[in-house]
């Protein structure tokens, strides 16, 4: 059942939401302040956060970016998706997705590119679904650096 959802771009005032989604959704232990202070620090000629607003809560988000690379055309990447449990299968993310591609597609962008965690299964599905097609397997790679 689809819903009908208003896809805006996110505002500071969103973060302490956008930081329980990201607490509930996606495991991802999120400061409200920090958040708030990237909505701020957003680069708007290179990145937009769409949320997805049900009876006026946001109840997911997307963030993408203009990507560039040595070894391919530019394309947009997903920084973070994620939709409240309550409100999955009913449209949020395919409303998000299709904000993300239209922006994408306003600024000359036609590839699109996503990483998704092993484990979320569902979410692979989902992509599949809308299109999107799984081309390597990857390891992911982070070391913390210790300031001088």
């Amino acid at each position: 059942m689809d819903v009908l959802f208003n896809i805006r771009e996110a505002v500071p005032a969103d973060a302490e939401t956008l930081a329980e989604i990201n607490r509930e959704e996606l495991g991802y232990h999120c400061d409200t302040e920090m958040i708030s202070r990237r909505l701020e620090e957003l680069d708007k000629r290179r990145e937009v956060v769409f949320t997805a607003e049900a009876d006026g809560e946001v109840i997911g988000y997307i963030h993408v970016e203009e990507y560039k690379v040595l070894y391919c055309e530019t394309m947009a990447n997903y920084l973070g998706v994620a939709v409240s449990s309550r409100y999955r299968r009913m449209g949020a993310g395919t409303a998000l997705i299709k904000a993300a591609e239209e922006w994408a597609l306003s600024r000359g962008i036609t590839m699109m590119r996503l990483n998704s965690g092993s484990t979320r299964t569902g979410a692979h599905e989902f992509y599949r679904s809308m299109g999107y097609t799984d081309d390597k397997t990857q390891l992911h790679f982070l070391k913390k650096l210790k300031v001088q």
